[in-house]
């Protein structure tokens, strides 16, 4: 076996599993990937069961490399996260020619299966919750670039009604401080300069042992402190353990991104009561307002369900106001869609599907207009940015990250590729901001903390 294929759906949390998928296998097997799965001897398919429908997609993926292992016998095919932790061996009863089966847990195992899998011809399925193992077992990155992600946390304990990441995923498992900080420190001497730190619920990450009363805030004061990190970025966080150490962090620690995303989900009392998120429209209001006030500069970003069973024209319009009144930054908005397995899926589907599309579609208007209007706002600005590499649309030209998570395009010298450098926005366009490197300026960027507010250059972040 020589070439590996990973096809990844889902959130951030699976691009990182894949990442690593590649790197066991390539620091165990040799294997090295490939963007055809024509070409490849291992075919992984990482899945992801939150949007509707996860797991026909899922099969009818499979059933079109299932030819090329009729061509080639010796291809091995794997399914990977969500769904598999959910299907289990099903999916082999219904795919027998799927050769592993491995949970987001397991996929360090992933040599070992294929071993078994070679040694028995029988099919191998794994979708146990072994808790840390997973991260002790992993080799060191293999990092590209400036950026990486780092992931602090497994698992959610919050047991949303309409979610199906804590029975897939498991319960909240916190990775050791002393083993998150080593792998920062490691990435920081491989030239990586931004990092994000991830996690289901990332703020709910707690110390453990001699280092129990550490909480996320203190994690993020530390990950700051180490020699060569100079941005510090972090998803997904939840509203229930939004505290005020960590709104605070964002006044005090000048590396801390000038971006949240928060999802709120609704802005309902009623229909959040319904979806078991544990807080209400005003207590999430007032968590926006403090980070706010603790820097001016934060970019709130959000997720909404529309269309939760029992969802009335009222509940949608306080969802309306709510996005209204906190002027998000951007926003995933989707339809409701029953998971099977949870709470919400005895509940009647009672919206119709037009009028559920009809609500996505007007609130995510309403937050694309306010993010538009963040854009334009952001012209003539000198922003702190990090520079990841060519723009994808002008290879000529350079792409850069600015602390609030735009994209910004211009002309630059290659040399720049990896550094954080003072950008003058001169266009906003639909996606993308556009800019240009001025002389020596001083650095004005949108940031946190009070050494960038003092005029310290300490870098910004997001």
């Amino acid at each position: 076996m020589r070439k590996l294929y990973i096809r990844t759906f889902g959130c951030q949390m699976n691009e990182y599993d894949s990442a690593k998928m590649a790197d066991v296998l390539h620091a165990r097997n040799g294997l090295e990937q490939v963007s055809d799965p024509a070409e490849a001897d291992v075919i992984l398919f990482n899945t992801c069961s939150v949007r509707e429908k996860a797991q026909e997609k899922v099969f009818n993926d499979l059933g079109r490399v299932r030819e090329l292992k009729a061509a080639r016998p010796g291809v091995l095919i794997g399914v990977g996260g969500c769904v598999a932790s959910q299907e289990g061996e099903s999916i082999i009863g219904r795919a027998p020619y799927v050769d592993l089966v491995f949970g987001p847990q397991t996929l360090h195992r992933l040599p070992e299966l294929i071993a078994r899998r070679l040694e028995s011809g029988r099919p191998q399925v794994d979708i146990s919750f072994p808790e840390i193992e997973k991260f002790d077992d992993l080799p060191p990155a293999r990092v590209e670039g400036a950026s990486a992600f780092v992931s602090v946390m497994e698992g959610c304990s919050k047991y949303c009604s309409y979610c199906i990441v804590p029975y897939t995923r498991g319960e909240e498992i916190s990775r050791p401080l002393e083993d998150v900080l080593v792998e920062v420190a490691e990435v920081a001497q491989r030239g990586v300069r931004e990092v994000t730190l991830l996690g289901q619920n990332v703020n709910a990450w707690r110390g453990s042992g001699e280092d129990a009363d550490a909480d996320f805030a203190a994690l993020l004061e530390l990950v700051c402190e180490i020699p060569g990190i100079e941005r510090v970025r972090y998803t997904t966080s939840h509203p229930r353990e939004f505290t005020d150490r960590l709104v605070d962090a964002h006044a005090r620690l000048p590396k801390l991104a000038a971006h949240v995303h928060l999802p709120v989900q609704s802005g309902s009392d009623r229909v959040l009561t319904a979806m078991k998120r544990g807080y209400t429209a005003l207590e999430y209001k007032s968590i926006v307002r403090r980070l706010r006030r603790a820097c001016p500069e934060v970019s709130i970003t959000s997720d909404f369900i529309v269309g939760f069973p029992g969802e009335t024209d009222e509940d949608f319009r306080q969802t309306l106001e709510l996005a209204r009144s906190m002027a998000f930054d951007g926003s995933f908005c989707f339809a409701y869609s029953a998971r099977p397995g949870t709470p919400a899926a005895a509940l009647p589907d009672d919206v119709p599907a037009e009028v559920k599309n009809a609500r996505v579609r007007e609130l995510q208007a309403l937050v694309d207009a306010t993010a538009a209007a963040v854009s334009q706002s952001m012209v003539g600005s000198l922003q702190r940015v990090l520079v990841t590499g060519p723009s994808k649309r002008d290879p000529d030209e350079l792409a850069a990250r600015t602390s609030n998570n735009r994209v910004v395009n211009f002309a630059g010298a290659a040399r720049l590729v990896g550094h954080l450098v003072d950008v003058e926005i001169t266009e906003a366009r639909a996606h993308t901001l556009r800019g240009s490197v001025p002389g020596s300026m001083p650095a004005t960027a949108a940031t946190c903390g009070t050494a960038e507010r003092a005029g310290g250059s300490d870098g910004g972040s997001r």
